[in-house]
């Protein structure tokens, strides 16, 4: 890694994603080079990185949606690339997913939506997942008439909890969420970190979250790494990072909006507003 701010830990420690060597390319255009990451368990992990520096390719490539052109992703201390098929199956059932935008089936309710990992993993009664959607509709905040839904009909914070809902549905241990508060009101938004901080501690989750939000940083992020130069050029807590001499880094977290979010507005720092 660029600078071992948080340590890269050893192979027996209690790593939930090791990644190592990580190369994505597509054709002849290289994202990352020789990246290296881990995921603890029971953080809640920071990626950010600027325009073009393949945070959501990064996490396409953990969750096997995106073949690295070289390295070794390892997640529960399972090498991926060395399981068959079924083995494949098994593991995807300790993660759930969050894409952008929530990534709802338009055709489905928000209940239906929920279902499809039930379905496509496990063989339970209707009745039965009927009653766990409920329960993840519930969980995610949102209210029970959201579940008869279609996704046309909700907000967009509503579509992201639901999006959530469906994320959680099998009850994983390791969760990816790709800019959840995009899109958001700030309301809404610290209302989402807020959901996810009190999910983190009530079901022990671990979490890799991609966002550009420095609210959410701040607010529930144990750690955070960044990507430049087609790697993580730094990991660690935002203190860590303030004090990293990296020009990206030192712009991003100590730049306007990052004093913002440091030092919160006051009233004697508004300026007076104009009478009209």
């Amino acid at each position: 890694m660029g600078a071992e701010l948080s340590p890269i830990l050893p192979d027996d420690a209690d790593v939930v994603v090791r990644v190592r060597g990580l190369k994505s390319a597509f054709g002849s255009q290289v994202i990352h080079d020789d990246l290296d990451l881990d995921v603890r368990r029971g953080e809640i992990l920071g990626v950010v990185g600027g325009s073009g520096t393949g945070k959501s390719v990064l996490m396409r490539a953990i969750i096997g949606l995106q073949k690295p052109a070289a390295g070794s992703i390892e997640i529960f201390g399972t090498d991926v690339s060395q399981m068959d098929a079924a083995a494949a199956k098994d593991l995807r059932r300790k993660w759930g997913v969050l894409f952008q935008e929530g990534a709802l089936f338009s055709s489905l309710t928000v209940a239906e939506n929920i279902e499809v990992p039930m379905r496509e993993f496990l063989d339970l009664p209707a009745g039965l997942m009927d009653e766990l959607a409920g329960f993840k509709v519930s969980m995610v905040g949102l209210p029970p008439e959201a579940g008869p839904k279609f996704p046309s009909e909700l907000s967009g914070g509503m579509k992201k909890r639901a999006g959530l809902g469906r994320a959680l549905s099998l009850d994983p241990e390791l969760l990816f969420l790709d800019e959840p508060t995009a899109g958001l009101d700030p309301i809404s938004a610290a209302a989402f970190d807020d959901l996810i901080k009190v999910l983190k501690q009530t079901l022990g989750l671990t979490v890799f979250l991609i966002t550009h939000d420095l609210d959410t940083l701040h607010a529930i992020c144990d750690r955070v790494a960044v990507l430049a130069d087609q790697k993580v050029l730094a990991v660690g807590t935002i203190p860590e990072l303030l004090a990293f001499d990296h020009p990206w880094v030192r712009e991003y977290f100590s730049g306007p909006r990052g004093r913002a979010v440091l030092k919160p507005e006051t009233a004697a720092d508004r300026p007076a507003m104009e009478a009209i």
